[in-house]
């Protein structure tokens, strides 16, 4: 029951941007006056990591990683401040869609406190499957966050679970023990 609600919430709202690797963004950033390091383009939204080492994209003070769930690429920006993983309902409803996301996955009500202070009640989710380069968790809990336009957050629910993570700032590499 909560499966079909969880869709038809989605589907009554609306589908409008998705943050998974290779589609077109209808956001509104200006990357033109970014240095041209600072730029996502084609050649490297495209990265998929390969093996402990993965390159990091930074765009507008961010960092993101390339990251499968249940088998589906997806950007996701790496957020040592978030408890959980993250993701919107657009990314959900893709994920239902596709299979990646089952009935018996969804847990239920969660409520959390995003970084403004507002408390949220969002769906919590078990993602089966998590992989980041050549290393992968199972059974990871995620937040389905009641927003379309919400941004894939990379939590400590999966990187507490990756063991050693190390970051290289200067050539955007997190690596993985």
């Amino acid at each position: 029951m909560r499966f079909v609600l969880l869709v038809i919430s989605i589907l009554i709202i609306g589908l409008y941007s998705c943050n998974r690797p290779n589609r077109n963004m209808t956001d509104n950033t200006d990357s033109v006056n970014l240095p041209k390091k600072d730029r996502i383009t084609p050649s490297n939204t495209s990265q998929r990591p390969t093996g402990s080492e993965i390159k990091m994209v930074y765009e507008n003070g961010i960092y993101k990683i390339p990251i499968k769930v249940n088998g589906y690429p997806m950007d996701f920006i790496f957020d040592t401040g978030a408890s959980v993983i993250s993701i919107s309902e657009t990314e959900a409803l893709f994920l239902i869609k596709q299979g990646g996301i089952l009935e018996e996955d969804i847990l239920g009500s969660v409520y959390f406190q995003d970084a403004t202070g507002n408390i949220s009640e969002g769906t919590q989710l078990n993602l089966r499957s998590v992989i980041i380069g050549n290393k992968e968790v199972h059974n990871v809990k995620a937040s389905v966050v009641h927003n379309l336009r919400a941004p894939l957050l990379l939590g400590q629910s999966a990187l507490s679970r990756f063991g050693k993570v190390t970051i290289d700032y200067t050539n955007n590499i997190i690596s993985f023990e």
